[in-house]
């Protein structure tokens, strides 16, 4: 089969297509044909080599399709099922083995597209707004990059919630998009002052959660955004990493959290990946969260499709077609 690989870690150069015989099955695990894979920037993160792996590698870690092999031991799932996945590497290719315990069915009037799309990125915004911290209708938070994959998803989900957004975009363009998604009131991060302008929505009192995925461009903002006692979800590192600092800053800001998360932390106890699995397809059935998938490249062009999403030319969810 084709699959993508790296044997060392760099741009996006160093995406390499390979022809490659596939591994056997293990007894747990399911083989699945990919019908469309997700792109995150937790791939750009391994790729770069920010967050390490081991060489040489396989990247991407969420695709939807059909299951066309089980393992001995399989009780899951069965061939021909309908399923996706996001936390096994080597999405990035034409087929995948994963364990049957990290996989979910896709219900049948969600596409293929649909869940390659959502499944990382709305896992990902399904533990922000439900599980990481207490919010109730009416409270008020920050989203940075609230056009993008995640962003967009997690801003339709708290408005859905009853949650006062308040969006940074990076262009008018991308503000019409926040707005069509549920902010409240949009900021531009290259014309507005970010905290300043919260603390005018706010009345003086600031936001109670910070929902940071830029990283260094934004950190000082985002502290200063907060309310006494808020917390400062930091879950992303689109403009670098968050600077290193001192821990009294969150005191003289006023008793102030932080938080720098990993979403399969929170899917490691039983049931926690099906039951969040259940809610989003649940909201995206309803209409409540809509999947815009912004733009689609092959698989042989996966490394236009870092460069596209390093830079912030994508809106919303892209999908690479295997």
């Amino acid at each position: 089969m084709r699959a993508i690989m790296i044997d060392h870690v760099g741009g996006p150069e160093v995406l390499q297509m390979v022809d490659m015989v596939e591994p056997p099955l293990q007894p747990h695990e399911i083989r699945i044909e990919h019908a469309a894979i997700g792109l995150n920037f937790i791939d750009i993160y391994q790729r770069s080599g920010l967050y390490p792996m081991a060489l040489p590698a396989r990247l991407g870690l969420e695709a939807a399709g059909v299951v066309v092999e089980t393992g001995r031991d399989v009780s899951r799932f069965k061939l021909g099922d309908r399923v996706a996945y996001c936390s096994t590497p080597g999405a990035y290719a034409e087929r995948n083995s994963v364990p049957e315990a990290l996989a979910v069915a896709i219900p049948a009037d969600v596409s293929f597209e649909i869940a390659a799309a959502a499944m990382l990125k709305g896992l990902t915004a399904e533990f922000l707004c439900r599980r990481i911290w207490p919010l109730a209708p009416g409270d008020r938070v920050l989203v940075h990059a609230a056009a993008g994959g995640v962003g967009g998803m997690l801003t339709q989900w708290l408005n859905h919630l009853g949650i006062t957004v308040i969006g940074v975009v990076g262009s008018a363009a991308k503000a019409q998009i926040a707005e069509r998604q549920g902010c409240h009131h949009v900021l531009l991060s290259d014309g507005d002052d970010i905290a300043a302008r919260v603390q005018q929505i706010t009345g003086g009192e600031g936001v109670k959660v910070v929902y940071d995925s830029v990283g260094a461009a934004t950190f000082d903002a985002s502290l200063a955004s907060l309310a006494r006692r808020g917390l400062f979800v930091s879950f992303g590192n689109a403009s670098g990493p968050a600077p290193a600092f001192e821990p009294g800053r969150l005191m003289r800001g006023g008793s102030l959290f932080l938080t720098r998360p990993t979403l399969f932390d929170y899917l490691r106890a039983p049931g926690e990946l099906d039951s969040a699995a259940a809610d989003l397809f649940d909201v995206i059935k309803s209409g409540a969260v809509k999947i815009d998938i912004g733009q689609s490249f092959a698989l042989a062009d996966i490394a236009k499709a870092h460069t596209a999403l390093a830079s912030r030319q994508t809106t919303g969810a892209t999908v690479i077609r295997p």
